[in-house]
């Protein structure tokens, strides 16, 4: 073998231990962050009942902050909703009210946690969470509200029966 092959054949060697450390971090970051992920939301996989002989119901467990959060659907579309039983209607963050295609209706003043602000009104048809589907709701674009997160508010929940246990919140359709 050659100098120049064997110097060739250093320069490959160097560059698959690149490209190694490369793969290892792109798989340490994508397992770290559906990790992260599941602590924010772990109700992903919604554990759902919806047998003939019991009404639906969807249990959802606490996250790492106290919160029940949860993936739903807007109008067939994924979302990922807060559970907020301070809030009177589902409140939708101005930048995925745009990403559903949702019209800003008449604007109007509300009273938050940080004071009056205006939101528009919105037409939601469809809302589900797992089989818990609700039609025809009313819900407001939030120009203010950062985030992807929709506050699921009491026009979805006040037709549901809420039982908390230990860490688990269980909805179930009255």
């Amino acid at each position: 073998m050659s100098q120049a092959d064997a110097s060739q054949n250093k320069q490959i060697g160097k560059w698959m231990i690149y490209a190694a450390w490369v793969l290892l971090l792109v798989m340490l970051t994508l397992f770290f962050e559906g990790r992260l992920e599941r602590q924010y939301n772990p109700n992903i996989a919604l554990q759902a009942s919806n047998s003939s002989d019991t009404p639906s119901q969807v249990t959802l467990e606490m996250n790492r902050f106290g919160h029940y959060v949860t993936s739903g659907t807007i109008n067939g579309q994924t979302v990922t909703f807060l559970v907020d039983t301070g809030a009177t209607r589902i409140s939708i963050p101005g930048n995925v009210a745009r990403q559903l295609d949702l019209k800003r209706g008449v604007p109007h003043r509300v009273m938050t946690a940080n004071g009056s602000i205006t939101v528009y009104s919105t037409f939601l048809e469809r809302v589900a969470i797992g089989p818990l589907e609700m039609r025809n709701l009313q819900g407001h674009v939030n120009p203010h509200m950062g985030g992807q997160e929709i506050l699921l508010g009491m026009n979805f929940l006040k037709s549901l029966e809420m039982t908390q246990r230990a860490n688990r919140l269980i909805l179930k359709k009255l």
